[in-house]
C-alpha cells in the first residue's frame, strides 16, 4: 500500500523542456509544469511572447530559462537540448507542443504547404524525441517524453485539413513505435491529444455570438460532457504523463476531448 499517493504526481525539481511555449498548448504546459515546480526551459519562436510566458512563470516563483528558436532542424534541436542541460543539470520531461496547421482543400492545396506541415508536426517532434532519448539515456535514470497529437490523428475532416490529420496520425505513430522501442530504458513516451480548448486561437468559438454559436453548437453535438476544452483539462493529463504516476504508461494516446472520440 503507498502511504502517499500523491507523491507519485510530484515533478518539484525536474527539469522540463517545452517547445512551442508561446503557443496554446505550450503556454498551457509551461504555466502547468512551472506551477508544479518544475524548473523549466521554454523554446518558441516568437521572441515577444516567450518572454511574456517566461515572465509569467517566473513571477509564480518558477525557475526560467528561456531559448528564442524553432526545432526545425537537428542542429537547432541538439542545441536547444544541450542548453537545458547546460542550465539546469539535466533534461527529465520533454514535451512538444510545437506544430502547425494550414487548411485547404486537397485540390487547392500545394506540395510544398503538405510537406510545410508534416516537417512542423511530424519531423521536428521526431528530432526531439530523438536529441530527448539521447540526453535522457546517458543519464540512466528515465524520462518523460510527451508529444502532442490530436483528435485528428484518429478522426478525419471535410474542411481541408488533410495535411493536418495526416500529420496527427504520424504523430501517434511515432509515440506507439518509441513506447515500444526504449520500454526497457525507464523513458516512456505517450501524447495527449486534445480537441477544441480555450485558447488565444478558438477565442470566437466561446464568444455569444450567432456564428460562433453555431459552429460551437454543431461540435458539441458530438462531445457526451457538452462543452468545449478549458486549460486546466489539460493539467491533470499533463502531470500524470510527466511523473511517477505514469512509469508503467508508455506508447498511449490519451484523448482530453470530452469523450468526442469515444461516439
Amino acid at each position: 500500500m503507498l502511504d502517499n499517493p500523491v507523491s507519485m504526481f510530484d515533478v518539484r525539481g525536474k527539469v522540463a523542456l517545452i517547445t512551442g511555449a508561446s503557443g496554446a498548448f505550450g503556454m498551457v504546459a509551461a504555466r502547468i509544469l512551472a506551477g508544479a515546480g518544475c524548473k523549466v526551459v521554454l523554446a518558441a519562436g516568437n521572441a515577444a511572447a516567450l518572454a511574456e510566458i517566461a515572465g509569467e512563470c517566473r513571477a509564480g516563483g518558477a525557475d526560467v530559462t528561456e531559448v528564442n528558436c524553432r526545432p526545425d532542424s537537428e542542429a537547432a534541436v541538439d542545441d536547444l537540448v544541450a542548453k537545458a542541460v547546460a542550465a539546469y543539470g539535466a533534461l527529465d520531461i520533454l514535451v512538444v507542443a510545437s506544430g502547425m496547421n494550414k487548411v485547404a482543400k486537397i485540390d487547392e492545396m500545394s506540395p510544398e504547404t503538405f510537406l510545410t506541415v508534416m516537417d512542423a508536426n511530424v519531423t521536428q517532434s521526431w528530432l526531439l524525441a530523438r536529441a530527448a532519448t539521447k540526453q535522457m539515456k546517458a543519464q540512466g535514470t528515465g524520462g518523460k517524453i510527451v508529444l502532442v497529437s490530436s483528435a485528428r490523428g484518429l478522426l478525419g475532416h471535410p474542411n481541408g485539413y488533410t495535411a493536418y490529420c495526416a500529420s496527427k496520425a504520424a504523430t501517434d505513430g511515432i509515440v506507439k513505435a518509441l513506447g515500444c522501442e526504449l520500454g526497457p530504458t525507464g523513458i516512456t513516451v505517450n501524447a495527449i491529444a486534445p480537441t477544441v480548448f480555450r485558447s488565444p486561437l478558438t477565442a470566437w468559438m466561446f464568444e455569444e455570438t450567432p456564428e460562433a454559436e453555431k459552429v460551437r453548437n454543431g461540435f458539441l453535438a458530438r462531445v457526451p460532457k457538452g462543452r468545449l476544452g478549458e486549460p486546466e483539462d489539460l493539467a491533470g493529463p499533463l502531470l500524470f504523463l510527466s511523473s511517477k504516476a505514469s512509469d508503467f504508461y508508455t506508447g498511449h494516446i490519451l484523448y482530453a476531448d470530452g469523450g468526442y472520440t469515444a461516439g
